[in-house]
């Protein structure tokens, strides 16, 4: 038995290739937190290989989760994240802000991160502290 032939890449207009939300996200867990904010658990290496690289956008109320992790880089981002650091309890860390493509950010004492759209982290951080006061109390 062979492989099954790869899909070519839908290409934009101006000729480079696209991916749609749905097909990267399709099957990875999805954490909901206050005020209707959905994180996005990479789990799996493919997920944690590509993130929100090669993406044009993200939904404003969406961002990524990175358990394990206490470095990224945004090489192949096209827009800018929002950084949130997360210790072994999900307690925020530190907040890095507009963190543009082609950069690396580290913080040795965080266990998690959450990707988010730039300007947006702040709410991603209260939703985490809020989530987490409340299995805590």
């Amino acid at each position: 038995m062979g492989r099954r032939a790869a899909r070519p890449p839908r290409l934009d207009a101006a000729g480079s290739a696209t991916l749609t939300l749905a097909a990267r996200f399709v099957g990875l867990e999805r954490r909901t937190l206050p005020g209707g904010l959905v994180l996005l658990v990479a789990g799996n290496r493919r997920s944690r290989m590509l993130g929100l690289s090669r993406l044009d956008e993200l939904p404003a109320d969406h961002a990524m989760l990175f358990d394990r992790c206490r470095s990224i880089h945004t090489g192949g981002m096209r827009f800018a994240l929002d950084l949130v650091w997360l210790d072994r309890h999900l307690h925020v860390l530190r907040l890095d802000r507009g963190v543009g493509p082609r950069r690396m950010r580290t913080c040795l004492r965080a266990r998690a991160v959450v990707e988010a759209n730039a300007g947006h982290g702040e709410r991603f951080a209260a939703a985490l502290a809020q989530a987490s006061a409340r299995s805590t109390g």
